[in-house]
């Protein structure tokens, strides 16, 4: 019998269930459908082959005959899951970078003057980016700054010697650890040339080596590219702060002209959302018999886009197909990353115009409309008038009618602000509440979307229970918007969901149990707040005192194994679901857990269920807990303020009231 490789509830999303049911009517398939008919590869899923060179492909099965076998060059298994991970880690840090490098070369051409329709929308940000960088500032023009800052940043991606610059922003303890470990990564440029050459055939065959490596070459991504592309980002389109829009497909309408962002480089996507407010595009929207011109994202670009314009998301990473499916999208717009070919046939299935364009990324059969940021809005209009001109071949439309409200924008600076105010920004209240006990801990769960478990369940289901627990919650990416879905991004979400201690907390600063911190490039900001808040004093010296975890239940992108990377040797406790890619390989799972753990004091593990990494989160967070002697987790202790007790007061009669607020009888009449 075949082995099942994919869940019987595909998803809990109930308007992706309803376009399941259209497409399977229609006779059209998914990624979800795709997933249930091909079984995932055995041997590659546990990283037991090896296709490196011609010799192969190896199959390094063990079976009774052959309990360990060996490549035909003689390569261990332990070598060839080490080299895949290397490998994958290497390939996530080059996508996270190379969006970096893009933002940094619209950076230079805005302060060149060159860039059409972009400005300097964070003048502060800027200001302490070149802060980071050493460069002087007095008398200089922000343009002059800013065109000097992508130069900076640039040699500093390309770097051949010393240190990424941007390592200075860890804690000193951690900078340490990693100048004595010598993987203070150099230009991440060099690293992920050094990861491809030490695992071409015949290079370095040591596990523990090859691994080593990779972690320089994901700080080289985390500390370095990927941080600078937010830091880029929120130069050039503004630092976010909280508002509110809405998620999933009912964000669809089935009387505008629905256009589609789709990817993960905000640069095309933030002039289609000037462009489509412009009077004339609209007017001529409505002379093609539309009501008005609709805008949505999907994936990490929807991410870009609602955190600081309030664009509405159409849904994470499995939702892109489905969008289409509704017959509403007239345009479909993608750059780069997590866009699924499949996307190209289908859309000429509908009447959706699938347009391409970036220079690194064409699609069969799809239009390509090259970026270039010197022409951009010209571009951007340009592509807004295909989708217009669509619009007429519209044929029927199939919308599901849900959406949910969310609060996204919570940048690490705004963050500071919340908690202490504009003069006085500090993390001193969020380490408070963790050293008193309200809150257990924090927890950073990220990531994509994979059809081999259920859409959003694992999401889901571990936020829930981290809150129940007291744990504050952040998101980015796909994760975040599987819980904006279901609620759990609004300040009602502590009433309903959170335990007493964070209840308490998110009812005195005013913030929702789980905080949105943008799309997957910006987890930067995590390591961002985990580095201030070691700083802050009072959890330890370094990020691996902190109690706290990082969790991808649904990945599948070799990003999100950089991320991991780059996470644990800050020292974070990193656990991914779905399936272990090294799990044909013991030597290298100890090495990645134990051996991480005893040397950079974080690590990485695969589990695939969901209950067993809420059970290893919380047992690790409780542990920190002890090491900083902090008192024991005690849910009991809180949750008779704020909010929560007057709600409770109210309820009770005057006379019992008086009582309870002043510990005193009402004198009788």
């Amino acid at each position: 019998m075949a082995k099942e490789t994919t869940p019987k509830v595909q998803t809990i999303d109930p308007a992706a269930i309803e376009v399941l049911k259209r497409a399977e009517e229609l006779g059209y398939s998914t990624a979800f459908s795709r997933a249930s008919k091909m079984p995932p590869c055995p041997i590659g899923a546990e990283g037991a082959c090896c296709q490196i060179c011609d010799m192969g492909p190896c199959r390094l099965v063990p079976t009774k005959a052959n309990p360990d076998p060996v490549g035909v060059c003689g390569a261990t298994r332990a070598t060839v899951a080490a080299r895949n991970m290397a490998r994958h880690i290497a390939a996530g840090a080059a996508a996270h970078s190379d969006h970096g490098r893009d933002l940094i070369f619209t950076l230079e051409a805005v302060g060149k003057g060159e860039a059409q329709g972009y400005e300097l929308r964070d003048i502060p940000k800027l200001y302490a980016v070149a802060g980071y960088f050493g460069i002087k500032t007095d008398g200089k023009k922000p343009e002059q700054i800013a065109v000097e800052v992508a130069q900076k940043a640039i040699a500093d991606m390309a770097g051949q010697k010393g240190e990424i610059t941007y390592l200075k922003r860890a804690p000193k303890k951690r900078q340490e650890i990693w100048r004595q470990l010598g993987i203070a990564p150099r230009g991440v440029d060099r690293e992920v040339v050094d990861i491809l050459h030490r695992t071409h055939m015949g290079d370095d065959q040591d596990a523990e080596h090859i691994l080593h490596g990779s972690l320089r070459c994901a700080l080289g991504d985390g500390w370095g590219g990927s941080m600078m592309a937010t830091d880029i980002s929120d130069i050039l389109f503004g630092t976010p702060s909280p508002l509110v829009t809405k998620v999933n497909l009912g964000v669809l309408k089935d009387d505008e002209v629905n256009i589609v962002v789709h990817g993960h480089e905000p640069t095309l996507s933030e002039m289609i959302v000037r462009a489509v407010n412009e009077p004339e595009l609209i007017e001529y929207a409505k002379s093609k018999g539309a009501k008005g011109i609709n805008l949505c994202g999907i994936c990490c670009t929807a991410n870009e886009t609602l955190m600081r314009q309030g664009i509405p998301s159409a849904g994470n990473d499995l939702n892109q197909e489905l969008a289409i499916i509704t017959g509403a999208v007239e345009a479909m717009v993608v750059d780069v990353q997590c866009i699924m070919q499949a996307v190209g046939d289908l859309s000429k299935r509908f009447h959706t115009k699938l347009i391409t364009t970036s220079p690194k990324v064409k699609i069969a059969g799809a239009m390509h409309i090259e970026f270039d940021e010197h022409h951009a809005l010209d571009i951007a209009r340009q592509i807004v008038r295909v989708a217009i001109d669509n619009y007429a071949n519209r044929q029927q439309t199939q919308i599901p009618s849900h959406y949910h409200d969310l609060v996204p924008g919570f940048s690490h600076e705004y963050i500071r602000y919340m908690l202490g105010g504009t003069l006085r920004g500090s993390f001193r209240p969020l380490n408070d509440a963790v050293m008193q006990g309200r809150l257990r801990g924090v927890a950073g769960v990220v990531g994509c979307n994979n059809p081999r478990v259920a859409q959003d369940q694992a999401h889901n289901y571990i936020v829930k229970e981290f809150l129940k627990n007291d744990i504050l919650v952040v998101q980015t990416g796909c994760g975040a918007l599987a819980n904006a879905k279901y609620g759990l991004l609004l300040g009602e979400a502590a009433m309903e969901y959170a335990g007493p201690g964070l209840r308490e907390v998110c009812e005195a600063i005013g913030i929702p149990p789980v905080l949105h911190m943008g799309s997957c490039v910006d987890n930067s900001r995590i390591l961002t707040v985990l580095a201030q808040m070691a700083t802050e004093g009072g959890l330890g010296e370094d990020i691996s005192d902190i109690p706290g975890v990082g969790i991808a239940p649904e990945w599948m992108s070799e990003k999100a194994l950089s991320i991991g990377a780059y996470f644990a040797a800050s020292g974070v406790y990193v656990l991914f679901g779905v399936n272990s890619p090294i799990a044909n390989s013991e030597e290298v799972e100890k090495i990645m857990s134990e051996g991480w753990e005893k040397m950079v004091g974080g690590k990485m593990e695969f589990v695939p269920d969901p209950e067993e990494i809420v059970r290893r989160s919380l047992a690790h967070i409780d542990a920190k807990r002890a090491a900083l002697k902090l008192p024991a987790y005690d849910p009991t202790k809180f949750g008779k303020s704020g909010d929560w007790r007057m709600r409770e007061l109210l309820q009770m009669p005057f006379p019992e009231r008086i009582k309870a607020l002043y510990g005193m009888p009402v004198a009788a009449e």
